[in-house]
C-alpha cells in the first residue's frame, strides 16, 4: 500500500496535489510520503513483536536526511556500506549504538571514523578486512563489536546483479569455512565477536531462499557456541521486494516474514536485526516528469520526456518496471496508447520503456513513475550535464524540499580550471 491515489481525476502524495508540486519545484522531480515510509517500517518492527530484534533501515536504497530522520524517529536503526553514509545518519540524529556497518570494502578511515563516533557492529566480510579492523581498534585503544557475514550458497531467484549469498558472489565467506573464520576472530586483539550475518540478495519476492539460509545460519549458531563463541546477534541482512508491475504476484508481507523467522530462529534466544531498505522507501516514493515531445518512427510512437537515465537509472542498469501513470486519472474507457518512453539523453539506453501501453496522454502533460523511492534518487548522478532533480518528503497536506535542485551556476562552478590553463 501506498498513499499516492487519485483524488477528484488528480493524482495527490497524500493530501497535496502532484501537480501542486510539481508547480512550485518544476520537473522532474522525487517525492515522498512520510505516511508510507512510517507504515512500512512499523510492519516490520510488528511483524518480529516478542523477539528481541532491532528494524535497521538500509539506507543504501534512500539516504536523503529527512527519510532518515523520519525513521530514526521512529525507533529503526540504519544499515550503512560506506563512511558517507555513517556520517549522513549521525547527522540525521541516528547514535551509533544504532548504525550497522556493513560492505566488503571498508577502509581504514572508515574504520576509525564509526569507531570513534560509535557504532553497533561491524559486518566483516573477510580475513584481510578483519586483520586491518583489529589493526585500528587496538590503535585506538578499542574493542569493535563484529559479526562475520556467511555466503551460505543460497540461489535468492532475483537478478544477477543484485544477488549476493551464491558461490562466486563477492560478499562474506564460505559458510563451510566459518569455523576457522571464527576462530581467527577470537584470536584477534581489539575484536569482539557478537554474532552471525547473512544477506542473500535484493528484491526477493519468495520466502523459500530466506528459510533455505535462515537454517543453515541457525544450524552455524549451534555449531558455534559449542566452539566457545559468544553468538548473542543474528543480522539477517534485507531483501525483501516489492509488486514493480501492479499485474503481478504480491511478494510475500513483512508479517510472513516475521512469522517465518520466528519459526526458524524463535528458540535460539538470540536479538535479531534485519536491514529492509526497497520494501521501506521503494512504493513511498515517485518520480514525475513532464511529457516533452510525441515522436512518431517508423513502427512505434516515442514519448520523450524531460526526466531520463540519470535520474532513474533502474530500467536502464537493470531492465526494471516501473508501472507509468498519468498525472491527470483518465475516466474508464478512455483512450490508450503504445509507447518507447524515452529521455533526452544521448544514448539508446536512456529508454524506460519499450512497447508499453498506458492512457494516451500529450505534450505538456505530467507523468508518474510509481515505486521509484528506492534506488532512485541515491543512484542518479549529472551525466550529460543534467543536474540532480529536487526530492520532496509529504506530511498531510504539507510538503518540503528536501534536496534542492542546483543551478548551472554551482554545478559547472564544483570544476576548478588549473592556472596552468
Amino acid at each position: 500500500m501506498d498513499h499516492f491515489l487519485y483524488r477528484d481525476g488528480a493524482l495527490y502524495a497524500e493530501d497535496v496535489p502532484v501537480a501542486e508540486i510539481a508547480a512550485a519545484v518544476g520537473t522532474p522531480f522525487y517525492v515522498y510520503s512520510s505516511a508510507t515510509l512510517l507504515r512500512h517500517f512499523r510492519l516490520f518492527d510488528e511483524a518480529l513483536d516478542g523477539m528481541e530484534h532491532l528494524v535497521c533501515f538500509a539506507m543504501k536504497s534512500n539516504s536523503n536526511q529527512a527519510v532518515l530522520k523520519l525513521l530514526g524517529d521512529a525507533g529503526a536503526g540504519m544499515d550503512v556500506v560506506s563512511g558517507g553514509e555513517y556520517l549522513r545518519a549521525k547527522a540525521a540524529g541516528v547514535s551509533g549504538d544504532k548504525i550497522v556497518f556493513s560492505g566488503v570494502g571498508k577502509t581504514a578511515d572508515e574504520m576509525r571514523l564509526a569507531l570513534t563516533g560509535g557504532v553497533r557492529q561491524f559486518n566483516v566480510e573477510s580475513e584481510p578486512e578483519m586483520r586491518r579492523l583489529s589493526e585500528v581498534a587496538t590503535s585506538l585503544g578499542m574493542v569493535a563489536p563484529i559479526t562475520v557475514r556467511v555466503n551460505p550458497d543460497v540461489d535468492a531467484k532475483t537478478h544477477e546483479k543484485i544477488s549476493t549469498g551464491k558461490k562466486g558472489d563477492k560478499f562474506g565467506i564460505p559458510i563451510d569455512r566459518a569455523s576457522e573464520v571464527y576462530a581467527l576472530a577470537a584470536s584477534l586483539p581489539g575484536l569482539k565477536v557478537v554474532g552471525i550475518d547473512v544477506h542473500i540478495g535484493s528484491q526477493l519476492t519468495q520466502l523459500e531462499p530466506f528459510e533455505l539460509a535462515y537454517e543453515k545460519v541457525k544450524d552455524l549458531t549451534i555449531q558455534l557456541r559449542a566452539e566457545g563463541h559468544e553468538i548473542i546477534r543474528l543480522d539477517l541482512g534485507g531483501g525483501l521486494g516489492i509488486p514493480y508491475e501492479r499485474s503481478n504476484e504480491a511478494p510475500p508481507l513483512p508479517t510472513d516474514y516475521g512469522a517465518m523467522v520466528k519459526r526458524v530462529l524463535g528458540d535460539l534466544d538470540v536479538e535479531i536485526e534485519i536491514e529492509p531498505g526497497r520494501l521501506i522507501s521503494g512504493n513511498a516514493g515517485i518520480m514525475v516528469s513532464k511529457v516533452i515531445y510525441l515522436k512518431e518512427g517508423d513502427d512505434r510512437q516515442f514519448l520523450i520526456i524531460d526526466g531520463a537515465m540519470n535520474d532513474l537509472v533502474r530500467p536502464a542498469m537493470y531492465g526494471a518496471y516501473h508501472d507509468i501513470i498519468p498525472v491527470n486519472e483518465r475516466p474508464a474507457g478512455a483512450q490508450s496508447a503504445t509507447y518507447d518512453i524515452v529521455g533526452p539523453i544521448c544514448e539508446s539506453g536512456d529508454t524506460f520503456a519499450k512497447g508499453r501501453s498506458m492512457a494516451a496522454v500529450a505534450p505538456d502533460e505530467l507523468i508518474a513513475f510509481r515505486s521509484a523511492g528506492a534506488y532512485g534518487a541515491v543512484m542518479s548522478s549529472e551525466y550529460n550535464s543534467r543536474p540532480l532533480i529536487p526530492e520532496v518528503l509529504v506530511q498531510g497536506d504539507q510538503f518540503a524540499v528536501i534536496r534542492q535542485r542546483p543551478t548551472f551556476d554551482e554545478m559547472i562552478n564544483r570544476d576548478t580550471i588549473p592556472e596552468w590553463l
